[in-house]
This record gives C-alpha cells, structure tokens and sequence, in this order.
C-alpha cells in the first residue's frame, strides 16, 4: 500500500500551502480582529473578490469538478491534501465551488441543470446553500416533514428548515423535502433548486454561533419551484443527499488536521520560549506528554482521511469509514487546540491568537454533519448488523 500522493497531487497541496501562507494568512489578524469586535467571521468583499482572482489565476478553482465544465476532476484523495491546508488557518475562505454541493450536483443534474447551474459554479459565479435540518429533525431523515406537492409542471413546497449556512446571501439553496410521505427517506425524498428570491421562501432569522459564524432558520410558504428544478429523480434525494454529507465529512476530517497540525506547530514553537519556575515548559513532562500525544493522533487521522478518501475513489463503501474519520478527526483536533490553549495560559484565552476561533470551528463541527454520537451509533450499528 502507497501512503504517498503523486507528485502531481503533492505539487498541488504545496501549491494551496503557499496560497494560504501568501494570501489567506496575512488577512488572519484583520478577521480576527473584526469577530472580536462583534463583526462576525468574515471577509470584506473586496478581499474576497481578490482570493477568488488570485484563486482563479493560480488555476485552484474547480478542482473536483468535472473537466466538460471546467474543472479538473481530482479525486477525494487529492481533495485531502487540499482542505488539510485550507484548515491550517482561520480566514474564512473556500476554494470554488465548495465540494459537497458540487459532488451533489455532479451526481444528479440533468443536460438543462448542467448548463444552468453546475457550470456557472464550478466557474464561481453562483454561490450555494443547503436545507436538510429542520427543527426537531436534524439528525434523523426519516423526521422530515417539509413537503412538495405537484402542481401541474410545478412543484409547490411548505415546511421549515433550519441551521442553513449562507441561506439569504446564496444564488440559489438545494432543498431537501418529502415528495411522497408513505415512503419518507427510503424513497420518497427529492431535492430542488430553489433561486434566491423565490417568493414563499422566507429568512425567518440569522442565527448567532459559536467563532462569529452565523446560520439560518427558513420557512417554505407556498414555495413554487419549476418543475425542472427537481435536482436527480423523483423520491431518489436521499443517496445523492448522503453523496454531499460524506463529502463535507472527509472534508471536514481534513480540516480538522490542519487545524490540530497548526495548534501542535504553535506549542512547539512556544514552549522552548516559556519558562515557568526557571525551567522551560518544552522540559515539563506534562507539555511532553501532550506534544506526543497530539502528533500521534495527527498522524493517525491524517492516514485514517486518506485510507477513507482512497477507498471512496476506489469505489468501496465508506460509511462506517466515513463516520469513524468524521468523529474522531473532530474530536482529536478539539482536544489537541484545547491542550495548546492550555499550554499557551492567558494568552491561549485571548482573541489575539487563532486558537479560539479554531476551537469554536471546531465545536461546531463536532455536531454539524452528525454529532460524534450519532456517527459512532452508526459504525457500531454497521459492525453489530443492528440496522432494521
């Protein structure tokens, strides 16, 4: 077994290593700065429109998406070494088009949704969301409630729905509803394309989170949708739903490497520096333990993403594999950014360090895309053959 990238794909995670070090890192303090004020995590538009130049030019754009419509389709193992690097800091950027949208869209667009929608965002000129949670269902599908009725050639959708990122700034949100209530998830779910601005689908609220993100909670009013813009096949949404959360899982495993690598890279660097009662921290037992620790683990996700990655571009199942990654690659940066927060005493407590906006990412994470729980429910379930 090769645990080595190709050159070609090596070249290419050295390459985003060298935008994020050039490009991302240098606008870490204003973002930090501004979410300690209150301002939220974000981006000026100016300097966003400048990543996506800079992006475009070193050829970063697309680069899962499939080469008819402009992109390079690399494999999730390429994919890997990508979002590992993106994760190292906390300007909060994403290469277009974020991944688990596309590889939905890849998987289900017809000739018609190609050219209207896949195209224009793998060239970054539509940006998306999703909506599968809704309240008191965001964990289990077969609690969905929204609903889309035919209507004549349309399709006319009424329900709530809830923890959407970038709901009221997106071009256009691929909506998960019930089209068949007998059947629910196991095949009467459908998706939709619903554009920004379609009468009957209404922002109810921005919800403040954890780090200075935000989500949204929506309500679908007699929402009209073109029938057209049924995304895939009729009570066929769930797998390509379950193509789109195992792509945001592996994604998610990659960034939580990079975010522990960049924390473990923090206290190396730091406790040589630091002394306390005379001697240096790096000579403390405890701080020892931790540095082996947290590299340990590291290494262990790191290779666990990549094995899961290989075997998805291999074609084999990965669910258990994906649930495994997804809560212990979560679980081990969290606890590697608290030890480094620890290490650093009060200053690891300030806003000037990016170690709490990490550890609030990384909260998060731990319940978006499925808590820890319920992933580790799903490998023990797939292991014991308890599924019904």
């Amino acid at each position: 077994m090769d645990f080595e990238l190709s050159e070609e794909h090596r070249m290419l995670k050295d390459l985003v290593a060298r935008f994020v070090k050039d490009e991302l890192m240098p606008l870490e303090a204003g973002v930090m700065q501004r979410e300690a004020e209150g301002q939220g995590l974000k981006l000026s538009p100016e300097d966003h429109a400048r990543l996506d130049r800079k992006a475009h030019e070193l050829g970063l754009f697309g680069l899962d998406a499939p080469e008819d419509v402009g992109g390079s389709d690399l494999p999730m193992t390429a994919m890997v070494g990508v979002e590992e690097e993106i994760g190292r800091c906390v300007t909060p950027y994403t290469l277009p088009p974020d991944s688990p949208n596309l590889r939905m869209l890849m998987a289900t667009v017809n000739d018609r949704q190609r050219e209207a929608y896949l195209a224009p965002y793998v060239a970054g000129k539509l940006s998306s969301a999703i909506g599968i949670s809704e309240p008191g269902a965001g964990s289990d599908p077969a609690g969905m409630t929204t609903f889309a009725r035919r209507d004549g050639d349309d399709w006319v959708i009424n329900g709530r729905k809830i923890w959407i990122t970038r709901a009221a700034e997106s071009d256009f949100t691929i909506l998960m509803a019930v089209t068949d209530r007998e059947k629910g998830a196991r095949g009467g779910m459908s998706a939709f394309l619903v554009d920004k601005g379609t009468p009957g689908f209404n922002i109810l609220r921005r919800i403040p989170m954890l780090g200075g993100q935000y989500s949204y909670e929506i309500a679908l009013e007699d929402c009209r949708v073109e029938g057209w813009k049924l995304l895939g096949q009729e009570g066929a949404g769930f797998a390509p739903m379950q193509v789109r959360l195992g792509t945001r899982r592996i994604q998610m495993a990659a960034w939580s490497v990079g975010m522990a690598q960049r924390a473990l890279d923090m206290v190396i660097e730091y406790v040589p520096q630091r002394k306390t009662f005379g001697v240096p921290l790096s000579e403390r037992q405890a701080i020892q333990f931790w540095v082996a620790e947290a590299a340990t683990k590291i290494h262990a996700a790191r290779l666990m993403t990549y094995d899961c990655a290989w075997k998805l571009d291999n074609g084999r199942d990965v669910r258990s594999e994906i649930s495994m990654i997804k809560w212990f690659a979560t679980e081990m940066a969290y606890e590697t950014v608290d030890r480094a927060m620890q290490a650093f005493g009060a200053m690891g407590m300030t806003k000037e360090l990016p170690l709490q906006l990490m550890q609030a990412k990384l909260r998060t994470m731990r319940i978006y895309d499925g808590p820890s729980e319920v992933h580790k429910w799903v490998v023990a379930r797939n292991l014991l053959g308890t599924r019904k």
